[in-house]
């Protein structure tokens, strides 16, 4: 009787198609697993941690912005010394030239004459202050020539002390420069993080975090004024000064902030205050960190309308008191000068300038 062996059976059809679409079914699992971690990412930050980023992003600004508006006032007052320095050193150095001529005109008077004095001759070679003090010329010279030599070692040392005058505040002026350079770079870079973040809300999320759904301008674009605040200042103020202030900061409610600005037609903190004051024949400093020693410091508890009251520990940002616990301010980017609490900050002092 033949054996016969026996052959393993192949996998059927529908066994394989069975395996392939619980591997397939696997793999999709994972994949959308994966991809469902993947599409989630990092949490969405809420509204209230984006306002406290963005009002301290604003706060750094603001800090820059007072070294800004500080280094510009260095800036143009070396400018303005430097100018008057050069036109000083020109009509210093004409007279000298002037001198100079004279004298030569003494020399060559002699010359042709055969007589030029060697002392005469050696102080147009030399620095005449210098020989004056090293040779008792003055016996050997006429008196015209004196007078003349004289004059000449009198302007050169003049003309010398006005040049190192100049380039003293000319490296005033460059120093100052790179540092407004600096500052602008910083405030810029502050308030474009701020705007970015900001757009990552819905502008009703926006609205919550400044009182406007819309986005600040990008730094140095055209800010929208909106003007249409309260307009009727309070009573109270200690002097008509004080009440001249605070009636030039209603005025100005609804203008834009932008930083560096004091006016007409847009301010930052302090240069709204400063302007407010001028307008009532009282110049204050620039910026908060001087302006703060404006005058008569005052207690929190004894504000008056046209006080200036500062916040923050560094002094960033200050705003003219209203009555009523109220100041007129100009907050930051994209949030006209307007009415606000003055709780709404961290309380550092106030001033009374008159």
């Amino acid at each position: 009787m033949a054996s016969h062996s026996r052959r393993p059976t192949a996998p059927t059809a529908s066994r394989a198609t069975a395996r392939a679409a619980v591997s397939l079914a696997l793999a999709s699992a994972a994949s959308v697993s994966l991809l469902g971690e993947s599409a989630r990412g990092e949490p969405r930050p809420t509204a209230g941690a984006v306002k406290a980023q963005v009002a301290d992003l604003y706060r750094q600004a603001e800090e820059a912005t007072e070294r800004y508006d500080g280094a510009r006032q260095k800036a143009d007052a070396a400018r303005t010394a430097v100018a008057g320095l050069q036109d000083e050193l020109a009509r210093k150095t004409a007279r000298l030239n002037a001198t100079r001529d004279s004298l030569g005109t003494i020399a060559a008077a002699q010359y042709r004459s055969g007589t030029l004095d060697p002392a005469l001759q050696l102080a147009l070679s030399s620095d005449p202050a210098t020989y004056l003090q090293q040779v008792g010329a003055l016996n050997q010279l006429g008196s015209r020539q004196t007078v003349v030599l004289t004059r000449l070692a009198n302007e050169r040392r003049d003309v010398g002390q006005t040049r190192t005058e100049a380039a003293a505040r000319l490296a005033t002026l460059t120093s100052a420069q790179s540092q407004l350079a600096e500052h602008k770079r910083t405030v810029q870079s502050k308030l474009s993080q701020a705007r970015a973040l900001l757009a990552s809300l819905t502008p009703a999320e926006r609205a919550g975090v400044d009182g406007s759904g819309a986005l600040p301008p990008a730094p140095g674009g055209p800010p929208a004024a909106d003007r249409g605040a309260d307009r009727t200042p309070l009573g109270g103020a200690p002097s008509a000064r004080a009440a001249q202030a605070v009636a030039f900061a209603y005025r100005a409610l609804g203008l834009p902030y932008v930083w560096g600005a004091t006016g007409p037609n847009a301010y930052d903190c302090s240069g709204l205050t400063q302007a407010a004051w001028k307008a009532a024949g009282v110049s204050l400093p620039r910026t908060t960190y001087t302006q703060i020693n404006a005058g008569t410091r005052v207690p929190r508890s004894q504000l008056r309308p046209g006080d200036l009251v500062f916040f923050y520990s560094g002094i960033s940002h200050v705003g003219l008191y209203i009555g009523g616990g109220r100041m007129i301010h100009a907050p930051h980017p994209g949030a006209p000068v307007r009415i606000a609490p003055i709780s709404e900050m961290p309380f550092a002092g106030a001033a009374r300038p008159a």
